[in-house]
């Protein structure tokens, strides 16, 4: 079936943004007088639970239990303070895309294909990413968006990717999902997507035997990107064309 659509997880895909998530954290953790910082090992331990608020929760039950009842119900209003933080720093420049992915989402705009977000991070979050990284349009470039606070499970729940696929009226044979951890890559297979995965540097050691395609990131002419598993792409970087001769060539 011809390719018609990509759909992009955001987090650790578009951008390596996962040291600003937990800088923002940090931030709302000293604001609300949380003697807790989360250092780098730690952080990568709790990017197995997908969702803000639901880290947060994991995190105190977990490593601060005999705070659950005086903590638990500022939760929200924490998630709350850390969407501002982190959408404060991602306007002032802290991150730019990965490679590939402005060309990639130029050429799918070029040819008529449709694109779409499936994120379990929060809706401002993904704004905010978009109105920085490509300011001409930001995220009106997508045809539909699909945010973690618009979800009941996260993933690697397939929910999300369910969702933007209804909201895209297409069969999932004609989609291919971009990822860059093993909860992400399974939610996308898990709905029936095959998935290009890009590690990002907190998920590099995931297990990614169910992806489609595994490399180091998209890679641009003349910049190859390194291949690590699946789909090889020629002259070492994914452009629509490849990505439409690959799907029609291989079924979901």
């Amino acid at each position: 079936m011809p390719l018609q659509a990509l759909i992009f997880d955001v987090d650790g895909t578009l951008a390596e943004t996962e040291e600003v998530h937990r800088q923002a954290f940090n931030e709302a953790f000293a604001s609300f007088g949380l003697p807790w910082k989360w250092e780098r090992p730690l952080y990568k331990e709790l990017l197995q639970v997908t969702g803000g608020k639901e880290r947060i929760l994991h995190y105190l039950t977990n490593w601060h239990a005999q705070d659950l009842a005086a903590v638990q119900e500022k939760i929200p209003a924490i998630y709350e303070l850390k969407t501002k933080r982190y959408s404060a720093m991602i306007l002032a420049g802290a991150v730019e895309l990965k490679p590939g992915i402005a060309r990639l989402i130029a050429e799918a705009k070029a040819a008529g294909a449709r694109l779409a977000i499936a994120t379990t991070t929060h809706r401002d979050n993904v704004e905010a990413l978009l109105r920085r990284t490509l300011p001409a349009q930001g995220a009106s470039l997508f045809d539909t968006i699909v945010a973690g606070d618009e979800v009941s499970a996260k993933k690697p729940d397939p929910e999300v990717f369910e969702a933007a696929l209804r909201k895209l009226r297409l069969p999932v044979a004609s989609c291919v999902a971009f990822e860059d951890s093993a909860n992400g890559a399974n939610a996308a297979r898990g709905a029936g997507l095959r998935v290009v995965v890009t590690p990002g540097i907190y998920t590099a050691d995931d297990d990614f035997s169910g992806a489609t395609s595994v490399i180091s990131d998209l890679g641009e002419p003349g910049r190859p990107h390194q291949h690590l598993a699946g789909w090889e792409w020629p002259d070492g970087y994914v452009s629509l064309a490849a990505l439409r001769t690959k799907t029609e060539e291989s079924p979901a």
